[in-house]
This record gives C-alpha cells, structure tokens and sequence, in this order.
C-alpha cells in the first residue's frame, strides 16, 4: 500500500470501521483526525471541503480522494496483499460475503440512519410541534424502520449460527463494514443479547481483536458512535 494514504478521520462517524481495518491489516497510513462542532455535533468546515460528499468517512491517496465506506475499504484491500478478508471467488462463503457486504451499507445503514436522523429532528423542533412529529417518528419505526431492521437481524441470527464471521468461517472485511452497525445498534438497545444472542456474542469476538484496542486508541473515544 502506498505510504500517501492517509484517512482522514472523523470522531463518532462511520471512518471508524476504516480505522480498524487498517489496523487489522498492519499497513503503513497516515492518520488525521477531526473533531466536531461541541455544539452542532457537525463535521469541521475543512474535513467538509476535503470530502467529494462533505461526509465520514474519506481517504487520500496521493491525488486521489475518495469518499464512501465500503469503496474505500475495496479500495485499501485491492492495494494489500497477503490478506484474508476477502474469500475468494471460488469459495463456498463468498455469496455470503458479498450479501453482508452489500446489506451492511445498502440495507441496515439507511435503517438505522433514518432512526437517528428523526430522533436529532425532534429534538431540534420548537416544543409545540415534537408531539405530533413524535407520532409520526413513532408510526414510521413501527410500520416501516423496525420490522425491516428485524428482519435483517433475524437473518444475522440465523447466518451466525452456521458460521463465526459475516464473511463465513473466517474474519472478513464484511465483519469490520458491518461492525459499526451492530456495534452503534447494540449501544442504542436495538441489538440486545436477549433478543439477538449471536450478534451479542459476535461483537464481543470482534472487540477483542488487538485490532480493536489500538482503533480504540488512536480514536481516543469511549464510544464509536454518538448516543441520542
């Protein structure tokens, strides 16, 4: 990998995943890391100006900016060599990795992210009008955000029964993309060991990764994820 990569790294944000991955890898990167607004909880201006999408996370590389998790991490991994976070074309596990792969950012994060979004828009209204968006917030997780999100943790359930890894018997770049998911589910209540036990006791295996201690490190946060 080029020694010129560098991630540029937001506190609570999803670049977070991008960070522990490197660190899995044991690649030379560089690495700069931004605050938000204490206020605003918003990203700096010049990590916005830097970004193509003014969002977490992004990388440089030379030239190059690039923007999008999963693009970037596809990107990092095309540039390692002698890794195993990828299964192979002819192995029995890559359909299931690409399914994680996929359904981490196509499927579960817009979930979640809706949830976050109405939960910061309510708070944010004048006080005469959160009630009615409330309800509205209210029927939009019952109808719609919650049973889709279920679904898709019953399936996360139900794979992790027949394997250890997103990825399939093996640790896979689907588990580092998917981590901040299930991670930032568990620490809001969405994931609970009650209800989901193996995605309980998967996150535990990925916390103790070395890999974790020294993304937590460098992060120097108690949380990957803001709490609302």
């Amino acid at each position: 990998m080029s020694e010129r990569l560098t991630l540029h790294h937001l506190e609570y944000s999803q670049s977070f995943r991008v960070l522990w991955m490197l660190e899995e890898l044991g690649e030379p990167y560089e690495l700069v890391v931004y605050s938000r607004d204490p206020k605003t909880m918003a990203a700096p201006d010049e990590y916005k100006a830097l970004s193509p999408l003014g969002t977490a996370p992004v990388i440089t590389d030379g030239e190059l900016v690039l923007a999008e998790s999963s693009a970037i991490m596809d990107y990092i991994l095309d540039k390692s060599s002698g890794h195993s976070l990828r299964p192979l074309t002819e192995s029995s596990d890559r359909a299931r990795y690409l399914f994680w792969w996929h359904a981490a950012q196509g499927s579960m994060m817009p979930l979640q992210l809706m949830n976050v979004v109405h939960t910061i828009s309510k708070k944010r209204l004048p006080f005469f009008m959160r009630p009615f968006v409330g309800l509205y917030v209210k029927g939009l997780d019952e109808l719609f955000i919650r049973p889709r999100l279920n679904r898709l943790l019953a399936l996360a359930e139900q794979d992790l029964d027949c394997a250890p890894w997103f990825g399939g018997q093996t640790l896979s770049a689907a588990d580092f993309l998917i981590a901040f998911n299930l991670i930032a589910g568990a620490e809001r209540g969405v994931v609970t060991a009650n209800e989901h036990p193996n995605c309980t006791a998967w996150i535990a295996k990925m916390k103790a990764l070395p890999s974790f201690a020294r993304a937590t490190e460098k992060d120097g946060r108690p949380s990957m994820a803001l709490s609302y």
